[in-house]
C-alpha cells in the first residue's frame, strides 16, 4: 500500500512526472465519465485527488459559470495541475487530504477518476465529504473493477509478485480496493449517500504507443503503480529479473506500434 507520506514525497514527484501518459492511460474512460457527470447539475465542483488536473479542467471548460476546486494530497500533482490551469479562472487547486479537510466551500457536485480508493477509511472519509457537500450534492467517480478484469494489473501482480498487493476482492487501500459492487454500495450508504448506483465501464487501457512503444509502456509501468512500488523493493538482480520479463510480456502484446490492455471501472453515482 502507498501511504499518504509516499504521495507527498517520491510517489507524488514520479506520478507528476508522467501526467501526460497517464492521462493517455485512461483517454478511453474519461469521456463516458465526464458523460455521468455533464447529466448532473453543480456549479460547487469538487475534485477528490485530483492529480494532475485533467478532470478538473475538463469540467471547468465544460462549465464557465461554474468554480471548480481540485484537491490532491501532493504538492508535485497540484503544481502541474495549476501550470495546466494558467487562464482559465474557474479552476483552482488545493494541496490537502480530501479526506480530513475542509474544501473551504459547499460542493453540489463531487467527482473523481481514480481517485477515491485510496482512503484509510472509506466510511469516514465520504461522511466528511457528505457532510460538507450542499443538500442534495451529487457524487460522481470511477473506480478499478476487480484485478482480474484488468489484464494489464493481473498479469503484472503475477509477474512481479509483490508481497503486499491485496487479491483480488480484497478491501486495502489500493487500485482494486472498490471492486465489490456492493462493498462500494453499502460503505456509501453508511456514509449517509444515498441512491448509490454502479455502470460498468470496459476500456482500452493504452500502456504504449509510437515508434518504440515496448519502451515507452516499460518506462511507464516501472515508474509508476504497483509494479515501480515491487521494483523498488528489490535488488538489482530481482529487479533486472522482473523487467526482463515484463519488456517479453509488452513484446508480445505490442500491434502496430501500440500497446492496449482491456480494462475494466466501475462508474459510481449517489446523492447526498
Amino acid at each position: 500500500m502507498t501511504t499518504s507520506d509516499q504521495w507527498q514525497a517520491d510517489v507524488g514527484k514520479a506520478w507528476a512526472a508522467e501526467a501526460a501518459r497517464t492521462d493517455r492511460s485512461f483517454a478511453a474512460l474519461t469521456p463516458g465519465l465526464l458523460d455521468a457527470i455533464a447529466a448532473r447539475p453543480g456549479k460547487a465542483v469538487l475534485d477528490i485527488g485530483c492529480g494532475a488536473g485533467e478532470l478538473s479542467l475538463a469540467v471547468a471548460r465544460a462549465r464557465p459559470q461554474a468554480q471548480v476546486l481540485g484537491v490532491d494530497i501532493s504538492a508535485e500533482l497540484v503544481a502541474v495541475a495549476r501550470e495546466r490551469a494558467a487562464g482559465l479562472a474557474n479552476a483552482r487547486f488545493l494541496v490537502a487530504d480530501a479526506a480530513a479537510a475542509d474544501p473551504g466551500f459547499q460542493p453540489d457536485l463531487l467527482v473523481s477518476r481514480q481517485g477515491v480508493m485510496f482512503f484509510d477509511d472509506p466510511v469516514a472519509a465520504f461522511a466528511r465529504l457528505c457532510s460538507h457537500a450542499a443538500p442534495g450534492a451529487a457524487l460522481v467517480f470511477s473506480c478499478f473493477r476487480a484485478e482480474t478484469e484488468n489484464p494489464w494489473a493481473w498479469d503484472l501482480a503475477r509477474m512481479v509478485a509483490w508481497p503486499d498487493q491485496p487479491q483480488t476482492g480484497g478491501t486495502a487501500p489500493g487500485p482494486f480496493a472498490f471492486a465489490d459492487p456492493a462493498r462500494v454500495e453499502r460503505l456509501l450508504t453508511e456514509a449517509g449517500w444515498r441512491d448509490v448506483e454502479l455502470a460498468p465501464a470496459d476500456y482500452s487501457y493504452l500502456v504504449g504507443e509510437g515508434d518504440d512503444a515496448v519502451a515507452d509502456a516499460l518506462s511507464f509501468l516501472t515508474r509508476i503503480g504497483p509494479a515501480a512500488r515491487a521494483l523498488r523493493d528489490r535488488d538489482e538482480a530481482d529487479r533486472a529479473r522482473i523487467v526482463a520479463r515484463m519488456e517479453a510480456w509488452l513484446s508480445g502484446n505490442c500491434r502496430h506500434g501500440r500497446i492496449v490492455f482491456p480494462a475494466a471501472a466501475w462508474i459510481v453515482t449517489a446523492r447526498q
